[in-house]
């Protein structure tokens, strides 16, 4: 017999899955995808159609990761085929001679921004490990992840972590290293060489030790060539996505590596992100706070709604506390309301103080934070049924 406490999750669950399988996916891709040109394109308007953009690195590898968990979410669409087209245009127009990846292309695939950015790398590594998983290519797309990541840590490592590139460029973030923190475990889940935990646990000791505030226990975005936090506003601000989403890395390397400080740190960052970022008169969790907790930014984007749902399901599960699938259920609630939109399949990406959306096109970037939640929220669901 089903515990009482997960029906309603098991609810939730249901309708966010069948909005993805029913309509995202089929939507992503047969208007998200540039057929003529090749790779996705960067948003759709409220009408569903493609917006003429440039074209960030970032978003080619975060789609092909939200098609790879489509099977698995039973969509019976061609994903291996969307995954292909897209890893094949990917490193042929972002990959750079030297193996880096530039950061913008035109729709045509000419390079408009040469420049290698750490959180774009961050996303090639990830991208490459869905796709090789996705399409059984672990033996080809393994070794460039390593290149990738070993030229990463030559040209960056820094203290476990990895600093702005070019080098000495300032200030710190921890942002980056969150990603890289997630393509690491997704690469050791996959069963890649032994760099990829000591890279997760260099990370993992960074956070520990420097991005997560040892007074109030809440994780900074920037910082100084020391990994000390910034001058002024930029190094007190700490976003409540960002709490939440390193919640659940924390607890997943955490439960990993048997370390209850991780843990305790994961959960610490999770309520920080519940009690002091979420309005309760949206029930949604909003975009920035300074250390001291006072609102620093009050709208409130899509993709913390989703870090917010990730955050409650994982503590849940560690925790066995019914209480974290209420919180679970309540963020549910709150990323359901974005992805009510006139044509089904896109989503509302901003939300100001007073609970209006702003009405501006879908972009493509949210995908990758959608479906990961669902995922994990289908996955822990499972677990706890089992």
């Amino acid at each position: 017999m089903t515990a009482p406490h997960l029906l309603p999750a098991i609810e939730r669950r249901d309708r966010l899955v069948r909005w993805l399988v029913d309509q995202a996916y089929p939507l992503w891709w047969q208007a998200g995808y540039d057929h003529e040109q090749g790779g996705f394109h960067e948003k759709l308007d409220m009408q569903g159609r493609p917006v003429a953009a440039p074209r960030r690195a970032r978003v080619q590898p975060r789609q092909i990761f939200s098609y790879a968990l489509a099977p698995a979410l039973g969509w019976n669409g061609p994903a291996a085929e969307i995954a292909d087209k897209a890893l094949t245009c990917y490193l042929q127009r972002y990959r750079r001679p030297d193996g880096l990846f530039r950061t913008l292309v035109a729709a045509d695939g000419s390079p408009l921004d040469d420049k290698a950015d750490l959180y774009d790398q961050a996303f090639a590594l990830f991208g490459l490990c869905s796709a090789a998983q996705l399409l059984n290519r672990v033996e080809d797309l393994h070794p460039v992840a390593v290149a990738l990541r070993d030229q990463l840590r030559a040209l960056s490592g820094h203290r476990g972590g990895f600093a702005e590139m070019p080098r000495g460029s300032l200030p710190l973030q921890s942002n980056p290293n969150m990603h890289l923190f997630e393509a690491s475990l997704a690469w050791e889940a996959a069963g890649g060489d032994a760099g990829w935990s000591a890279m997760a646990d260099g990370i993992a000791e960074l956070a520990l030790s420097c991005f997560i505030d040892t007074g109030n226990g809440g994780l900074r975005e920037f910082f100084d060539a020391d990994w000390r936090p910034a001058s002024g506003t930029p190094g007190r601000i700490m976003e409540p996505g960002h709490q939440l989403e390193w919640a659940w890395l924390m607890l997943r390397w955490g439960k990993l590596r048997g370390r209850q400080d991780a843990l305790e740190a994961g959960l610490r960052l999770a309520r920080i992100g519940e009690v002091h970022g979420v309005d309760p008169a949206r029930g949604v969790a909003f975009n920035s706070l300074l250390d001291d907790f006072s609102i620093h930014d009050h709208d409130a984007r899509l993709w913390p709604q989703t870090e917010r749902l990730k955050a409650a399901l994982l503590a849940a599960e560690v925790t066995g506390d019914a209480g974290w699938w209420d919180m679970a259920v309540h963020a549910a609630d709150g990323l359901q309301r974005y992805l009510d939109t006139p044509v089904a399949g896109l989503w509302w990406d901003r939300m100001t103080p007073d609970g209006r959306f702003v009405a501006e096109p879908s972009p493509a970037s949210s995908f990758y934070h959608i479906t990961c939640a669902i995922a994990e929220m289908d996955r822990v669901i499972g677990a706890s049924l089992d």
